[in-house]
């Protein structure tokens, strides 16, 4: 599967600027075994998921997975493993936080890009906004709230399940606040080890 770049939005959210951009992955769907939502689309583009080896989202996410033992040195390998990354808002945010309306716009886009993976074990939420805009889709689709409300701190380490998937709420990988906070960063490794081992990735 090939996700294009730009796409036209109809909503008019007021709080990012309107720019709605998908990451462009050459994978194909039923490959995919974990999906990886971080927060929102970089401010530069060129830091974007899937522009080349070193913009800035592929790094943190290349230490992340370092740091839970999966070692990567390009998209290649993050295909292999059926990685596929993406964000819960699909254009750059104008200040730090977004609205809750600007989260259920764009988990409608959201939703329609991740639909096609139906071989999905894992779905890692790396941010309030990735928790946040998982539950409005399940929410819509199945009446179910898959993770449940609180700190990320106190509901990361419950087990949550739906139709075989596990669904992990953790910090995000991507943005300057990824090396700031060493505890999260701990965090979000051992989330990435457990969420890759219940979806039996190898490297």
């Amino acid at each position: 599967m090939s996700i294009g770049n730009c796409m036209i939005c109809e909503k008019k959210c007021k709080d990012v600027n309107q720019e709605v951009y998908l990451p462009k992955a050459s994978i194909s769907s039923e490959q995919v075994k974990v999906i990886m939502i971080s927060e929102a689309l970089p401010k530069n583009l060129n830091d974007y998921f899937y522009v080349n080896e070193e913009a800035a989202f592929f790094r943190t996410t290349q230490q992340a997975l370092a740091d839970s033992g999966y070692n990567i040195n390009s998209f290649d390998d993050l295909n292999n493993m059926g990685i596929y990354l993406t964000t819960a808002i699909k254009c750059s945010k104008k200040d730090y936080l977004v609205s809750a309306t600007t989260i259920k716009n764009c988990s409608l886009v959201l939703e329609k890009e991740i639909e096609p993976f139906h071989n999905v074990r894992s779905i890692m939420c790396m941010g309030d906004f990735a928790i946040k805009s998982i539950n409005y889709i399940y929410k819509k689709k199945h009446g179910v709230k898959v993770i449940a409300s609180g700190s990320t701190y106190k509901i990361r380490n419950q087990e949550y399940f739906y139709n075989n998937i596990r669904f992990y709420p953790s910090y995000t990988q991507t943005g300057d606040s990824y090396n700031l906070e060493k505890s999260k960063r701990y965090m979000i490794a051992e989330d990435i080890k457990s969420a890759f081992e219940y979806a039996e990735v190898i490297l």
